[in-house]
Protein backbone atom coordinates (compact mmCIF):
# COMPACT_ATOMS: atom_id res chain seq x y z
CA UNK A 1 0.00 0.00 0.00
CA UNK A 2 1.23 3.45 -0.79
CA UNK A 3 -0.99 5.20 1.76
CA UNK A 4 -3.34 6.45 -0.92
CA UNK A 5 -7.02 5.83 -0.21
CA UNK A 6 -8.58 3.22 -2.41
CA UNK A 7 -11.86 3.87 -4.17
CA UNK A 8 -13.57 1.49 -1.72
CA UNK A 9 -12.20 3.39 1.29
CA UNK A 10 -13.35 6.67 -0.22
CA UNK A 11 -16.85 5.32 -0.85
CA UNK A 12 -17.06 4.01 2.72
CA UNK A 13 -16.09 7.39 4.11
CA UNK A 14 -18.64 9.21 1.97
CA UNK A 15 -21.42 6.85 3.03
CA UNK A 16 -20.56 7.16 6.72
CA UNK A 17 -20.51 10.94 6.93
CA UNK A 18 -22.10 12.17 10.10
CA UNK A 19 -24.91 14.71 10.15
CA UNK A 20 -22.48 17.39 11.35
CA UNK A 21 -20.35 16.86 8.24
CA UNK A 22 -23.29 17.53 5.92
CA UNK A 23 -24.27 21.09 5.10
CA UNK A 24 -27.58 22.36 6.44
CA UNK A 25 -29.04 22.21 2.93
CA UNK A 26 -27.94 18.59 2.58
CA UNK A 27 -29.41 17.74 5.97
CA UNK A 28 -32.73 19.35 4.99
CA UNK A 29 -32.75 17.52 1.67
CA UNK A 30 -31.99 14.21 3.35
CA UNK A 31 -34.65 14.73 6.04
CA UNK A 32 -37.20 15.61 3.36
CA UNK A 33 -36.35 12.50 1.34
CA UNK A 34 -36.69 10.33 4.46
CA UNK A 35 -39.83 12.19 5.57
CA UNK A 36 -38.10 12.69 8.92
CA UNK A 37 -40.34 15.30 10.55
CA UNK A 38 -38.35 15.33 13.79
CA UNK A 39 -35.15 16.15 11.91
CA UNK A 40 -36.93 18.82 9.86
CA UNK A 41 -38.26 20.33 13.11
CA UNK A 42 -34.75 20.30 14.59
CA UNK A 43 -33.34 22.02 11.51
CA UNK A 44 -36.19 24.53 11.49
CA UNK A 45 -35.56 25.34 15.16
CA UNK A 46 -31.88 25.83 14.29
CA UNK A 47 -32.89 28.50 11.79
CA UNK A 48 -33.34 26.69 8.47
CA UNK A 49 -36.06 28.50 6.55
CA UNK A 50 -36.05 25.68 3.98
CA UNK A 51 -36.91 23.15 6.69
CA UNK A 52 -39.65 25.46 7.95
CA UNK A 53 -41.11 25.84 4.46
CA UNK A 54 -41.17 22.06 4.01
CA UNK A 55 -42.80 21.52 7.41
CA UNK A 56 -45.48 24.12 6.67
CA UNK A 57 -46.18 22.55 3.28
CA UNK A 58 -46.40 19.06 4.78
CA UNK A 59 -48.59 20.27 7.64
CA UNK A 60 -50.94 21.85 5.11
CA UNK A 61 -51.18 18.68 3.05
CA UNK A 62 -51.82 16.62 6.21
CA UNK A 63 -54.21 19.27 7.53
CA UNK A 64 -52.20 19.28 10.74
CA UNK A 65 -53.77 22.29 12.42
CA UNK A 66 -51.59 22.06 15.53
CA UNK A 67 -48.37 22.22 13.51
CA UNK A 68 -49.73 25.05 11.38
CA UNK A 69 -50.83 26.95 14.49
CA UNK A 70 -47.37 26.56 16.02
CA UNK A 71 -45.74 28.08 12.93
CA UNK A 72 -48.40 30.77 12.56
CA UNK A 73 -47.95 31.74 16.21
CA UNK A 74 -44.22 32.05 15.55
CA UNK A 75 -44.96 34.54 12.75
CA UNK A 76 -44.98 32.32 9.65
CA UNK A 77 -47.44 33.99 7.27
CA UNK A 78 -47.68 30.97 4.96
CA UNK A 79 -48.75 28.79 7.89
CA UNK A 80 -51.28 31.43 8.95
CA UNK A 81 -52.73 31.58 5.42
CA UNK A 82 -53.04 27.81 5.14
CA UNK A 83 -54.52 27.60 8.63
CA UNK A 84 -57.10 30.23 7.71
CA UNK A 85 -58.02 28.35 4.51
CA UNK A 86 -58.40 25.05 6.35
CA UNK A 87 -60.47 26.46 9.19
CA UNK A 88 -62.87 28.34 6.87
CA UNK A 89 -64.28 25.05 5.58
Amino acid sequence: MNGMPTETNFDERVHTMTESELSIDEQVERAQELEDLDELRRLSAAGSSDATDILVELAGSREDLDELRRFADAGNSDAADILEELTEE
